[in-house]
């Protein structure tokens, strides 16, 4: 089969090259946009079922002016001290001038329009007289980008009206910090571009000694990477799902990262079909035929396993994993046809000015690392086990974390003013929970117990205050409830002691509503909602899907390694070696976030994003090492003699490859976002355990260990009919190692 798509594509480069180009300018400028699709709100991926859900769509149903957003101004001293009664002049003056101008009351019987500033007001000064807020309401969803617009131009108009006070300024709250997140990734997206490219360019030009070596995956990658989105965003519209603004930042690293593995995989062993004797088109059809397999195995090992994904409850894992499995399609696609198309025109001037390609080398590294694993397969099995498992060991202190503020640099705007606002107020002001109290029989509710059940809330364990409703009227005189319009519904706002989106503040909102449900007034139902209420249910199913995905996605990777192999043996092993290699990649996470760098614990999607990343690609380096050792037993070596050269022979192709693509993943730490530092981190550190440990050393020295067994009942390793023992056939793989042994 790839024999005669090797041929194919090799005898027509030009029709193939023309039509991706077609493809490429047809969808980038007729196609929708992946930001079409795209969802910033993380909470309203949650199904239906959970609680903080149905309380979202009680509260737009009866108080629809509930789901406006809201942000808050947070005004201090600018040298530190105490407000005094100019200060609270000035903020009045301010608020009332940026209301003036900007606050627009609908006409009766219209709605504003999203990102309409609908109220602003002066809000109340701390106790400790170090902080006063203000207060504005912004019409629209999380999601609306005229809100964040709003923000935007609020800020602009804030900066010449603090002029001649001794205050400073800074906007808070859920639309100023999706202002300053869609900024972070836009600018993160960028950094993690730029680093890329010239990483992997850097890297290429140490492998090949080539430039065009180098700069051709940048060139064919970044075509596929203009028809990737395209394609994803074509089929968010024709499925209707959305993705998370993560996803494009994700697909520049797995686009480039995925995609160079592919070119390498096919570049090492059209060099060595040149050293051989082939001529420029012949050596390519080979390469395409030889590698095709593992290619399209390994990429479908990685579709498969995002395609779990798809049985997850949470929204964003459901489109994240579709997204990502389209582009590696198309990324296969593009590896098995356009870059074979590409090469089989320039022929050995890929390699220009090198001359390097020409000479076989002898005495490498890898030869040495193969007569290591040959000879001592039990030593060797023993020690790359043995610290996967040490480093699996910091899974023990696994923790989520699930701030969302925390994830943001410290230096925007949104992020300083949150923390000035903790110096005077409970850290739940930024986002307070609400609990929307509802009857049951559609008769009005009792005002009274409804009120007298909001004071006893006061008491609930992690709740700091109430928010009254009318906090302008003396203490005394304060009402806690909002209801409806027709009486049938309350809305009472609860000011958590903890940030919002910590674990702390996720710890209370369980014995809340058993609190809740336990005082509730006669006759009534009552619900828990808001931003703590909805993280807590995204705990809930993100704990949920990790049980659901991780064993199907390997039950199904488990089955392509045994449709390649051939093999009810392998397969096992292969992924139990593939699990040890994701939980030493957690734990070596955890024991640097956690226990080094002293984080409450590490993002709550890093688990999802390992399993994506380093089963999913890391399966890859196994795939082709597996099928480098089926081959070398094809030709009639003894097991152990097929592990070293196996190692000597795939381990150049594969150490280049997981070099690349831990060091594209690695990118991600100069984002200057937590959570991307951590999974830049996490992956690159699970691609080198994979490349380096597992399918370098365990892999191979568990197959010679297991020997002919390992290919139970295929028997695939048996020779093929005219090489003896110790035959090579002509096709061993490259051996050269510019990584580990110098550039020849």
């Amino acid at each position: 089969m790839f024999g005669r798509l090797g041929r194919l594509v090799v005898h027509h480069p030009w029709k193939v090259i023309a039509a991706w180009l077609v493809a490429a300018v047809a969808l980038v400028a007729f196609a929708p946009k992946l930001s079409d699709i795209t969802n910033q709100d993380t909470a309203s991926f949650l199904p239906s079922k959970y609680e903080s859900v149905q309380a979202a769509d009680l509260a737009e149903k009866q108080f629809p002016q509930s789901q406006d957003q809201s942000a808050l101004m947070v005004f201090k001293r600018a040298d530190g001290a105490a407000l005094t009664d100019a200060d609270s002049a000035d903020v009045k003056r301010i608020v009332g001038e940026l209301a003036a101008g900007h606050a627009k009351t609908p006409a009766p019987g219209t709605e504003a329009e999203p990102g309409t500033v609908t109220s602003m007001a002066a809000g109340e000064v701390s106790g400790n007289r170090l902080i006063q807020l203000g207060n504005v309401t912004i019409k629209g969803n999380a999601e609306d980008k005229q809100v964040n617009e709003a923000v935007k131009e609020l800020r602009e108009a804030t900066e010449p009206l603090m002029k001649g006070t001794a205050l400073k300024v800074g906007y808070t709250g859920g639309p100023a910090m999706m202002l300053d997140n869609e900024d972070a990734f836009k600018k993160a997206e960028a950094i993690v571009g730029i680093v890329t490219i010239v990483l992997i360019i850097v890297l290429l030009l140490l492998i090949y000694r080539s430039p065009v070596a180098a700069f051709m995956p940048i060139v064919v990658v970044g075509l596929v990477a203009a028809v990737a989105p395209a394609v994803i965003a074509i089929a968010g519209k024709i499925f209707g799902f959305e993705v998370e603004q993560s996803l494009q930042t994700m697909l520049i690293v797995v686009l480039f990262g995925i995609g160079t593995d592919y070119i390498l995989f096919l570049l090492f062993r059209y060099r060595e079909r040149l050293r051989a004797g082939d001529d420029k088109k012949q050596a390519m059809i080979v390469a395409v035929e030889r590698v095709g397999e593992a290619i399209a195995s390994a990429a479908g090992a990685v579709v498969i396993a995002f395609g779990a994904m798809l049985l997850a409850t949470l929204g964003n894992f459901r489109s994240m994993g579709p997204g990502l499995a389209i582009a590696v399609i198309v990324m296969a696609v593009a590896g098995l046809t356009l870059v074979p198309a590409v090469v089989s025109l320039l022929g050995p001037k890929v390699f220009w000015p090198s001359k390097n390609w020409q000479k076989q080398p002898e005495g490498t590294s890898f030869q040495r690392m193969g007569r290591v694993v040959g000879r001592r397969p039990v030593a060797v099995a023993v020690v790359s086990g043995a610290v996967m498992v040490a480093l699996a060991s910091g899974v023990l202190g696994f923790k989520a974390d699930y701030d969302q503020i925390s994830a943001l640099p410290g230096s925007t705007e949104s992020a300083k003013a949150m923390k000035d606002m903790q110096t005077g107020f409970p850290a739940g002001m930024l986002n307070p929970t609400q609990v929307y109290v509802k009857s049951e029989n559609g008769a009005p509710l009792d005002k009274g117990a409804v009120e007298d059940f909001a004071k006893k809330l006061k008491d609930a364990e992690g709740v700091g205050a109430l928010s009254a409703v009318n906090p302008e009227v003396p203490e005394g005189q304060r009402t806690y409830a909002k209801f409806s319009a027709d009486g049938t519904a309350a809305e009472i706002k609860l000011v958590l002691k903890e940030s919002p989106y910590t674990n702390e503040a996720l710890d209370t909102i369980g014995p809340l509503r058993a609190a809740a449900d336990a005082q509730a007034p006669a006759g009534t139902d009552v619900m828990v909602g808001g931003a703590t209420a909805s993280f807590t249910d995204v705990r809930a199913a993100t704990n949920r899907d990790m049980k659901v995905i991780f064993p199907v996605a390997g039950l199904l990777i488990a089955l392509i390694l045994a449709a390649l192999l051939r093999s009810f043996v392998a397969p096992w092993y292969l992924m139990l070696a593939v699990v040890l290699g994701y939980a030493a990649t957690l734990g070596a996470t955890v024991l640097v976030f956690q226990m080094m760098l002293d984080h409450a614990g590490v993002m709550f999607m890093l688990p999802i994003m390992i399993y994506m990343f380093v089963v999913a690609i890391g399966t890859d380096y196994n795939i082709l090492m597996v099928a480098r050792l089926r081959e070398e037993a094809q030709e009639g070596h003894e097991p152990r003699q097929a592990a070293a050269l196996a190692v000597e022979h795939a381990g150049p192709s594969i150490a280049a490859a997981g070099v690349i693509l831990a060091g594209t993943f690695a990118s991600l730490m100069f984002a200057g976002i937590s959570m991307m530092t951590e999974m830049g981190f996490a992956v690159s550190v699970g691609i080198c355990i994979s490349a380096f440990v597992m399918s370098m050393f365990l892999v191979p020295a568990v197959t010679a260990l297991i020997g002919h067994a390992a290919w139970w009942p295929g028997h695939a390793d048996r020779p093929k009919a005219g090489h003896g023992s110790g035959g090579q056939g002509g096709h061993g793989e490259d051996r050269e190692s510019v990584l580990v042994g110098g550039g020849r």
